[in-house]
């Protein structure tokens, strides 16, 4: 995914010829609806260092350290994004009854969240990802290190019938609910029949899933990338038409009304059944920053969207703007309303400019 190019160059590839042009309204109806997030909550937690020298214990740099910031990851991203949009949030899920969990429920409560639907699991620690992050004096710091922190035993029953409850709860007053699947088993089999019950009483809902995609049937809409894709149907992209017809077999197996495949760099494609798939192309020409976290943008971005009343094809054209705009920043990141919708009529503007006159 790409962000915008500048404002003033004519070669830009105008939002409007995207599709994009008429959106601001969608955006305008984001503080009015509430989406409910469930799934895995994750900490990221930044280790920021400089490097001086090489250790005489092993071949490895000494990181000199600096300083630490804990960001939502997983679910609390998504969650995260959307509240950045301006939409209300009611958060699903678990985490660990140690420090790590109680300063990730405050950065999300901090971020205008309701958390109260969030368990804090006795004995078992919240799942984290510490990146180190280091660089010579005046440099820019770049990752060198990831550790990944995860709890090893299954989710207690009592926990994860107190989520299909309050994930029920939750969802039957919402406009819209996402499912966030990092993995982590925080929405187990009676978590997806709830979430099938929410889309059969008429409640959207979405899910971005990276393992269990393939159980996540009944739905509204399913948010692969091209490996999800590859990996849930066993099938080549790379041959003439591979993308259209995994995305055909999947959108069956599934049984859901949409199928969003994000194509990095080659931008986003539609499914639906029955109808022609929608080929959306990268917004702007801009090479990406940093990729973390934005398949979280993209798919809050798109529930947002939804639950405000939009269209699927509006809906995934505003995500793909999203998308693009979030790869421009350093790591676990969102797009606020504002950002958005200044690309959105910042697109129309530089279309209106270079439109030949009729």
């Amino acid at each position: 995914m790409r962000q915008a190019a500048v404002r003033t160059a004519p070669m830009r590839r105008p939002a409007a010829a995207n599709g994009i042009a008429n959106l601001a309204c969608v955006l305008d109806r984001f503080p009015r609806v509430e989406v409910v997030v469930a799934g895995d909550f994750v900490a990221d937690e930044y280790v920021y260092g400089e490097t001086e020298r090489i250790s005489r214990e092993a071949p490895v740099l000494i990181v000199r350290y600096e300083r630490s910031e804990l960001r939502a990851g997983g679910a609390g991203n998504a969650a995260q994004n959307l509240a950045a949009l301006g939409v209300k949030v009611r958060a699903v899920g678990v985490v660990g009854d140690d420090a790590l969990g109680a300063t990730l429920l405050d950065v999300l409560a901090a971020s205008g969240i309701d958390v109260s639907r969030i368990q804090r699991v006795r004995g078992r620690a919240t799942e984290s990802k510490t990146r180190i992050l280091a660089g010579g004096r005046s440099t820019r710091r770049q990752q060198m290190l990831r550790v990944d922190r995860a709890p090893v035993a299954p989710l207690p029953a009592a926990a994860a019938g107190r989520i299909v409850r309050e994930l029920m709860r939750a969802g039957r007053g919402a406009q819209a609910v996402l499912a966030s699947d990092y993995g982590s088993a925080s929405l187990g089999p009676p978590a997806l029949e709830a979430l099938r019950d929410l889309k059969r009483s008429g409640v959207p809902v979405c899910v971005d899933s990276r393992y269990r995609i393939v159980e996540y049937t009944g739905v509204s809409m399913v948010k692969p990338n091209e490996p999800e894709l590859e990996a849930a149907t066993g099938l080549s992209l790379t041959v003439p038409g591979g993308i259209e017809r995994a995305a055909r077999v999947l959108l069956r197996r599934l049984a859901c009304d949409q199928l969003l495949v994000t194509r990095g760099h080659d931008g986003m494609s539609l499914f639906r059944k029955g109808l022609p798939p929608l080929r959306i192309p990268p917004h702007g020409n801009q090479e990406a920053v940093d990729v973390t976290g934005a398949g979280d943008t993209v798919a809050a971005t798109y529930s947002a969207a939804i639950a405000a009343g939009a269209e699927p094809e509006s809906a995934a054209r505003i995500a793909n703007v999203a998308g693009a705009l979030v790869v421009q920043k350093p790591g676990t990141a969102t797009v606020t309303r504002a950002e958005l919708l200044a690309e959105i009529e910042n697109g129309s503007r530089s279309h209106a400019e270079v439109a030949p006159p009729r």
